[in-house]
């Protein structure tokens, strides 16, 4: 074995080279090592060799073994490979690691057989620049997913339980990395991903080997999709949710392989191509398997090739190759094809906050506010906290179900309590959640003050979510060690203005310790600004002590600071912290709560935690209440306090009578459904509308007039800030459930006065969104306009 500076030299020289070829034209790939192997009719006693004559397990199908008993013909796969045009070849290491070779009583020769993979191509490399002077050719070190997955259960009797464990698999990814590099590989590629945690893990241990060797490789990561016609994977993640979570990475490229063909594979890659601000990779499967074919698959090298030159020239491509199916002929007329075809242009992508779940967020300002669902906390929610103790695991899920249903964005678990072993209800928690799709889609902030737990949930996440929290109360070293590990597990990060001297109350400290964090993080170790969020502290006013009577104003103007002073940066709060003071009030709470949010988000807060099913709407507060409550929060008068308290007793516990609730019922109808829009109550919508349609006789004339009235309304008020998305949501509800109603008669119209058709309309839906009402009334008043 080379020394590590010679290993570090050769590294860096032939990454320098390949990064100039990638500018100068399309790098091919090698093609399916499985499949050559395959073709060459190996039996058991070429898989045993002497060393493994009397090995206690049939050994045939270990590929990897091959490397060690028969070498040769590893070799010359890779040198047919190379003289077909290929520029890398893959190493024969795919299930080279500890997890894999479990299934053969060969975990102790994991590192052996990855660095004699390495080894044997580098071979194969070497001698083929021996042959063509002037030539390069580059080793890329094949890592596979392993046998088992860290994201999905396999007992059905125990959803929370895994196979395998984020740091198994770290330990696995580690030592055959490192083989491979000792091998002589120029650079790795992490293939073949079917559950993003897996390879969240791969990446983990690859940044650690670096941290540890002392110098870097260029990585590449490739991702399968297995279910023709989906735009989803294995695991349940789109493209962009995929991507999100792997962005942390510095690769050299991101890319698709294996499972589908290539028609299949088309929407994802030119997705894939519009995402990634780096290289993009295809080397798909020769079509869809077929036993009957000497391949084992259908498409042939003049049949294969077309397709990706097609995708080239679209623009989408900057190395190619193939996978499962494909040979040296196939890799050929890939090259013959398309090695004239420009390479794809590498996009400059603006930085946001992009973070996943099985879906992608991407949080800037157009997004308006982000509601992050609080209930899924011990600390916060004592029905929440009873069923973790009393591990009713799948009835606490109901509780980030309802979250999420009403419109959480993001949803906070918190698992800190004295009782609790917190590790391991944050573990089983969120293992429970990756099962349940509904819930899964939102990604997750991780919530503790406890190191170890936030650690905990990262290993749990195969999706980008976000750490709440660290600080500098345990120093700069500390902070910047838990920041590092951050990133490194790819998560963005809630940053408390806490440090040495304690919690930063004040408007003056908040912005020292807020500016003193985001310097440190983002030039001392390179954190992007965009995934740092600030928690300014959200502090109970109303206490009766003077020096908290600044509390809100100080965090509205801290929130207006950062936005305008720390670019990127983000900024949340814990936002029913701002009302203890009236525990058991809740209509003052709610009042304080609305008040609150909406001079904090004119400020500038990007997201909160809330309760995404108790918002109240700021417009609708009694005036009375609401200049009470905004005295509080602004400060604006010495007896501020005093006067909320006392008014306070007038509303604490106040029930309204069924009469008083039944008020609005006296409205004209138009009022009557205005209020059920806003308020998001369903229970009369479907009467209202049935009056309403008799007054206007079409049904058209109600969804026009009165119904699109009151969403008027809700979209104004939306976008002044006096509703969030919670609400919207509601609204939107009732408004389905309108023109569900209205539904029969506008086809009934339409069939009693058949119209000229005036045309055809593609009525098209962002992708990924859930809330699609505006077009479903578009779409029927166009149908009963003549257009289809």
């Amino acid at each position: 074995m080379d020394s590590l500076s010679a290993i570090q030299a050769r590294i860096q020289r032939q990454e320098q080279s390949l990064r100039a070829k990638l500018k100068e034209r399309i790098v091919f790939l090698d093609g399916a090592m499985g499949t050559m192997i395959q073709m060459r009719k190996l039996e058991e006693s070429d898989f045993r060799g002497e060393r493994f004559a009397d090995w206690c397990k049939d050994l045939k199908g270990n590929n990897d073994l091959l490397n060690l008993t028969r070498p040769e013909v590893i070799r010359d796969i890779h040198l047919a490979y190379l003289e077909a045009g290929a520029d890398i070849i893959e190493t024969n290491t795919f299930n080279a690691q500890a997890v894999s070779l479990a299934d053969y009583d060969m975990v102790s020769l994991a590192a052996e057989l990855a660095e004699a993979g390495g080894r044997v191509a580098r071979e194969a490399a070497d001698a083929y620049m021996e042959r063509h002077p002037g030539a390069n050719a580059w080793v890329a070190g094949a890592i596979g997913p392993t046998t088992k997955t860290a994201s999905v259960a396999t007992d059905n009797h125990n959803p929370a339980a895994r196979d395998i464990t984020y740091a198994e698999l770290v330990e696995a990814y580690y030592e055959q990395a490192k083989g491979l590099i000792e091998g002589g590989v120029d650079l790795l590629i992490v293939e073949t991903i079917f559950d993003t945690l897996n390879s969240k893990a791969a990446f983990f241990a690859i940044e650690k080997l670096m941290e540890d060797l002392g110098f870097s490789i260029p990585v590449m990561a490739s991702v399968t999709f297995i279910q023709a016609g989906s735009d989803r994977g294995m695991t349940g993640q789109t493209v962009e949710a995929f991507w999100n979570s792997i962005s942390h990475v510095p690769l050299l490229s991101v890319g698709m392989n294996c499972a589908l063909g290539p028609e299949e594979m088309r929407p994802l890659i030119e997705e894939l191509a519009r995402l990634a601000p780096v290289a993009v990779s295809v080397y798909p499967n020769a079509g869809l398997p077929d036993p009957l074919l000497p391949t084992g698959f259908p498409e042939t090298p003049v049949s294969f090739a077309p397709k990706i030159k097609d995708w080239a020239e679209s623009g989408w491509l900057n190395l190619v190759g193939g996978c499962c199916g494909t040979t040296p002929d196939h890799i050929q007329a890939l090259r013959q094809a398309i090695e004239p075809v420009s390479p794809r242009s590498i996009p400059a992508i603006e930085p946001r906050m992009r973070l996943s779940g099985l879906d992608a967020l991407t949080v800037s300002r157009a997004s308006n506010f982000v509601n992050i669902g609080e209930r899924t906390n011990v600390a916060g929610s004592p029905r929440f906290a009873k069923l973790i103790r009393e591990e009713a695991f799948e009835e606490a899920l109901s509780v980030a179900r309802q979250q999420v249903e009403n419109g959480a964005q993001i949803i906070d678990v918190n698992m800190d309590e004295g009782m609790l072993d917190s590790e391991a209800c944050m573990r089983t928690f969120l293992n429970l959640v990756a099962a349940e799709s509904d819930i899964a889609r939102v990604p997750i902030m991780i919530d503790s003050s406890k190191w170890s737990v936030l650690e905990a949930g990262l290993q749990c996440v195969q999706g980008k979510g976000v750490v709440n929290s660290i600080s500098l109360k345990e120093g700069e070293e500390a902070f910047l060690e838990q920041a590092r590990l951050v990133r490194r597990y790819g998560a963005a990060v809630v940053v408390m203005a806490f440090d040495e001297k304690g919690q930063a109350d004040s408007l003056e400290r908040k912005i020292e310790v807020c500016e003193r964090s985001y310097r440190l993080l983002t030039e001392q170790i390179g954190f992007p600004a965009e995934d740092i969020i600030f928690d300014p502290n959200v502090l109970t006013v109303a206490t009766g002590m003077e020096e908290h009577n600044d509390f809100a104003v100080a965090f509205i103007e801290a929130t207006r600071w950062i936005k305008e002073n720390l670019p990127g940066a983000k900024v949340s709060g814990g936002i029913s912290n701002i009302s203890f003071s009236f525990r058991g009030n809740n209509p003052v709470r709610e009042a304080m709560h609305a008040a609150f949010l909406y001079h904090a988000v004119k400020a500038g807060l990007d997201m909160g935690i809330v309760n995404a099913g108790q918002l109240a709407i700021y417009e609708e507060i009694p005036k009375d209440l609401l200049e009470q409550v905004e005295d509080v929060l602004l400060n604006r008068r010495p007896d501020a306090t005093e006067r909320l308290i006392q008014f306070a007793q007038t509303v604490k516990g106040e029930k309204k009578t069924e009469a008083e609730k039944a008020k609005w019922r006296e409205g004209s109808v138009e009022e009557r459904l205005a209020h059920g829009l806003i308020k998001g109550l369903v229970d009369h919508i479907e009467a209202d509308t049935a009056e309403a349609l008799v007054q206007y006789e079409k049904p058209l004339a109600v969804i026009e007039g009165p119904l699109m009235d009151g969403m008027n309304i809700v979209g104004d008020l939306f976008g002044e800030g006096k509703m969030f998305l919670p609400q919207v949501v509601k609204s939107a509800r009732v408004m389905k459930k309108a023109v569900a109603y209205l539904l029969p008669y506008l086809e009934a119209e339409k069939a009693k006065s058949p119209q000229k058709e005036a045309g055809r309309v593609l009525m098209a839906t962002v992708k990924g969104d859930v809330h699609d009402i505006g077009k479903n009334i578009v779409g029927g008043v166009l149908s009963c306009n003549g257009y289809i």
